[in-house]
């Protein structure tokens, strides 16, 4: 079968020469896959987004590095070689890459499951570029526009390499907005997508994305470890799933036989996915669900003396900007104190972050300090991070961070 389409970019891609300060340098040399625009010294050849960056070191001359530049970021180049190895980017050479980051998902494979991340941005080799997989369909998201010049190849090879029946391409608001491109938010590329919800399962649990409306992708992978263990621990307890959206946690404890599941989210319609999620299963459960801010509603809950057996708070991020970082640890501090009130006598109580700038340690101090306030003991039984098909290569490429929180009576 071939693509429904091509895809062109009315500029071939350039090869740069580029010098770096000595900041910058010692960045690349270390493999971290972000270069600042205030690093650049010197470019040659009135550099365009998609040219390829050819990083020379000051002292000895030779390349140390080889991204794609980026017009209209401040991260203005994206490597994606590192090293003096010779490299020559063309198809063979994005197609090798992808073979490697789907070799380091086979343990998943091997599992009840057929959604994961095939490509994780920075972290596989792609800056900007995420692609998931959810049964046969395959979504790729695009973040910038480097990788148009290369998509052809690089979307054909993920085709095969996954062995999709489906391909859609999703993009980015900026994206979207773009007039430099002929792509289109949600266009089905390859295939037919008979059905806009898909339907997947995760470690024998039924789910369903919405692959051409829903957030990222269409849903949350990264989580999929940490779902699976709260199913576990949640048989024959009450939940209650803060910030649910489609309901990750929420049905993973009702299949595995919580008795009485609360799925709690600002969004009615994330609610509505999340009890259809919910019916793709089997469970006995009682599932409910309460729309409005997290925050106010815990507090109505508490107010109630209402408890539950597990409770699980899981937030979007707080700090996507440096200036937020402070704010957000605010947040997260009250979220784990009405948590702690929420959980019963000897309940579990689950605290996640996907804040990239909140550092892994600072949260899990953060928890540990708050819940040492509360008059209740407790234990730190876990702390996680990424599912498998989240590696991480770098360290802002370390995002999300689970802290499992069982108190003693």
């Amino acid at each position: 079968m071939a693509f429904n389409r091509t895809f062109y970019s009315d500029k071939t891609p350039k090869n740069l020469a580029v010098k770096l300060n000595a900041i910058g340098e010692r960045s690349v040399l270390k493999g971290h896959p972000w270069v600042f625009s205030k690093s650049i010294m010197k470019i040659s050849n009135n550099p365009q987004t998609g040219d390829l960056a050819v990083i020379f070191g000051k002292s000895k001359n030779k390349v140390i590095g080889i991204g794609l530049y980026d017009a209209e970021s401040p991260i203005r180049i994206k490597i994606i070689h590192n090293g003096q190895s010779k490299a020559i980017i063309n198809a063979e050479f994005f197609h090798q890459k992808i073979e490697l980051a789907f070799s380091k998902r086979t343990d998943l494979f091997q599992t009840n499951t057929n959604s994961y991340r095939l490509l994780f941005g920075e972290n596989d080799g792609f800056p900007g570029l995420i692609a998931d997989v959810y049964n046969t369909v395959l979504v790729v998201k695009l973040y910038s526009e480097i990788w148009i010049p290369y998509l052809q190849s690089i979307l054909s090879s993920l085709q095969s390499i996954s062995n999709s029946e489906t391909v859609v391409v999703r993009l980015s608001r900026q994206l979207q907005n773009s007039q430099n491109h002929d792509l289109k938010d949600g266009e089905v590329v390859y295939g037919i997508l008979e059905n806009e919800v898909v339907k997947f399962v995760e470690h024998g649990v039924n789910f369903s994305a919405n692959v051409i409306k829903g957030h990222k992708t269409g849903y949350f992978l990264d989580h999929r470890d940490n779902r699976k263990r709260v199913g576990q621990l949640s048989k024959d307890k009450t939940v209650l799933d803060v910030f649910s959206y489609a309901g990750g946690f929420s049905v993973h404890a009702l299949a595995n036989g919580a008795t009485e599941v609360t799925s709690l989210d600002i969004s009615k319609q994330a609610l509505e996915i999340a009890e259809e999620n919910g019916k793709l299963n089997t469970y006995s459960g009682i599932h409910k669900t309460i729309a409005g801010d997290a925050f106010l509603e815990m507090k109505k809950l508490i107010k109630r003396n209402k408890t539950f057996d597990v409770v699980v708070i899981d937030p979007p991020s707080f700090a996507k900007q440096r200036s937020e970082i402070e704010l957000a640890k605010k947040k997260y501090a009250q979220l784990a104190e009405l948590g702690a009130q929420l959980t019963a006598k000897e309940g579990l109580l689950v605290l996640a972050s996907c804040s990239s700038r909140i550092l892994a340690q600072s949260f899990f101090d953060l928890n540990q300090r708050v819940l040492n306030t509360q008059p209740k003991p407790f234990k730190t039984i876990l702390k996680t991070g990424h599912d498998i098909d989240h590696p991480i290569s770098f360290p802002e490429g370390a995002y999300l961070k689970c802290g499992y929180y069982q108190f003693l009576n």
